[in-house]
């Protein structure tokens, strides 16, 4: 092809929950209820959602955890709209607000919990100092990553073919940017925030696509790295891209592509 890459773009682009819920919002459900039943946290509660995004998480609490509250905090004002406009229940409230720098008063949340977020916070030791710093004594602080290396199977088989056929492309691979996505630096990390009780786990969540277009249609949402880099491409780049994953995904007879996203979750004791 004489078509040339264009200059990896290393932003990752996160103020479109529209984009978002089709391509890994969908799969974050299921995850955030087993991350919940791990956490087993009392009814009557009040939780902390760090980066709560299009909502997926806080939703889950309120309909799963019996909360006296749920406050969501995020960066973007697009995924606050978003959350706001999806999740109306009056428990609920969310705010524009920054994980290093939390503006919740010490000690004044029983639960403070972040989902798929910890990798894309640019200094994640100073975001855990302030979860701990807003959790009661006695309070969970928890959080859940994909695990970009090896078990977040849809963008694994991605990144893959892109770094095959673009070697730049290995730059913006979550799998080799995050450290994060392991369980063992995860529970370092929390450790190091002086948590105690800190123990890690693993949550598959299955990932069906009924076809290649339900894999691949959300790749060209442009959220995400990812998207970002399938968005990025020419034309013909693009489809050359798309049929190197297409060749190497597992298809039944069907037609359908059954894969596994993989998170690890990690738990502390304030």
């Amino acid at each position: 092809m004489d078509e040339q890459a264009g200059p990896v773009n290393r932003t990752d682009a996160w103020d479109s929950g529209d984009a978002y819920e089709p391509y890994v919002g969908r799969w974050s459900r299921p995850g955030a209820r087993e991350f919940l039943g791990w956490l087993a946290v009392p009814p009557g509660r009040r939780w902390l959602d760090v980066g709560c995004g299009t909502g997926a998480l806080a939703e889950t609490v309120l309909a799963l955890g019996a909360p006296s509250e749920v406050v969501g905090i995020d960066p973007s004002p697009a995924y606050v709209a978003f959350a706001r406009g999806r999740v109306t229940d009056s428990r609920a409230r969310f705010d524009v607000g920054d994980a290093l720098a939390l503006r919740a008063a010490p000690a004044s949340f029983d639960a403070v919990v972040s989902g798929l977020v910890l990798n894309f916070v640019p200094e994640p030791e100073r975001a855990l100092s302030e979860m701990s710093r807003v959790a009661r004594p006695g309070g969970v602080v928890a959080a859940y990553v994909w695990d970009y290396a090896e078990g977040m199977q849809m963008m694994r088989h991605f990144w893959d073919a892109a770094g095959e056929l673009d070697p730049g492309a290995r730059e913006l691979d979550e799998g080799r940017r995050f450290p994060l996505c392991k369980p063992e630096p995860l529970a370092d990390l929390f450790r190091r925030a002086g948590l105690s009780e800190v123990e890690a786990r693993a949550i598959d969540v299955p990932t069906v696509f009924r076809d290649f277009d339900d894999y691949w249609s959300p790749f060209l949402g442009g959220q995400a790295p990812a998207p970002g880099y399938a968005m990025s491409l020419g034309e013909e780049r693009r489809a050359a891209l798309r049929e190197r994953i297409r060749d190497g995904l597992p298809t039944n007879p069907r037609g359908e592509h059954h894969l596994v996203a993989r998170a690890w979750a990690v738990r502390g004791v304030r």
